[in-house]
């Protein structure tokens, strides 16, 4: 979501602000991600980020850079879980976006990171995008040659995805 390794003007904050303005749709979209920001780091700027006057949704998008780092899974659920408890004392919708592990980390690792985006959702009654990278991630064309990171055309493809998300919000 940071848009490692991208110009500014690809950067998914940017070209989800663009399409949705080319629409007619008068919405500011803010960049709150970090790169390389796990749920922690996350959680750590969660307070006063959310703090800022006039927002009415967050797309929470964190967790990658944690299975990366083969943290513990519950302490990502647990992390996300404050996040999205203090969004909602805020009265900020929520929309989850997922990951899932690959099976490199283990059938036990990836069942139990890959829950917990659905968990989530369910609890606490959430619009989840099951994987936000899907149709993108493993697809040279729509990524970085570091094959990890989205490229300007993955951009375009996850920038798609939310615009139909927070259109359905409007």
């Amino acid at each position: 979501m940071a848009g490692y390794g991208l110009p500014n003007e690809y950067h998914l904050s940017f070209v989800l602000q663009e399409s949705l303005k080319s629409k007619g749709h008068n919405i500011e979209v803010i960049n709150g991600s970090v790169s390389g920001s796990t749920s922690s780091g996350g959680l750590n700027r969660a307070e006063w980020t959310l703090s800022e006057p006039g927002i009415d949704l967050m797309i929470l998008g964190l967790g990658a850079n944690d299975m990366l780092r083969g943290i513990e899974p519950n302490e990502t659920k647990n992390n996300l879980e404050k996040i999205i408890q203090i969004s909602q004392k805020k009265n900020i919708d929520i929309i989850l976006a997922g990951m899932i592990a690959p099976n490199s980390y283990g059938p036990k690792y990836k069942k139990k990171f890959d829950k917990i985006f659905s968990d989530l959702s369910k609890q606490y009654k959430l619009e989840l995008i099951p994987f936000l990278l899907d149709g993108v991630a493993a697809k040279s064309e729509f990524n970085l040659s570091d094959g990890i990171h989205p490229n300007h055309k993955g951009i375009i493809i996850i920038s798609k995805k939310l615009e139909k998300l927070i259109l359905k919000k409007l």
